[in-house]
């Protein structure tokens, strides 16, 4: 079966750091074009960042840009967000979601389970 995981959240404060990684089983990632989304209660999920299959196109949501990097290392199966200068408005659950295209989420077909960041002020 196919399953898709991140890992990396936690509870950090404002200004920290943290990276997000996303591996699956079943499936080669490396074959997909990959985002990685987020929701918070009361708040509509959002498209953080997107990174094509060969990894030569990335996109950002303007609320992350220059603070987010997206990469990944298809050799290992596995795809990162690293996440710098953290605000309390970045808290929520981050996915990570396979197959689409952007960060529109229509088109992605494989979604992982979720990973909670936690921003303190």
């Amino acid at each position: 079966q196919v399953q898709v995981v991140e890992s990396g959240g936690g509870t950090v404060q404002a200004g920290g750091s943290l990276r997000l990684s996303c591996t699956a089983s079943g499936l080669t990632l490396g074959d997909l074009n990959m985002g990685w989304f987020r929701r918070n209660p009361g708040k509509e999920r959002e498209g953080v960042s997107y990174i094509s299959w060969r990894g030569d196109q990335t996109r950002y949501a303007d609320s992350v840009k220059g603070r987010f990097t997206v990469s990944r290392d298809n050799a290992k199966n596995t795809v990162t967000l690293q996440m710098n200068s953290l605000k309390p408005e970045d808290t929520a659950m981050y996915y990570c979601a396979a197959g689409g295209f952007g960060l529109l989420d229509r088109g992605y077909a494989y979604w992982g389970q979720g990973t909670q960041v936690t921003v303190s002020s």
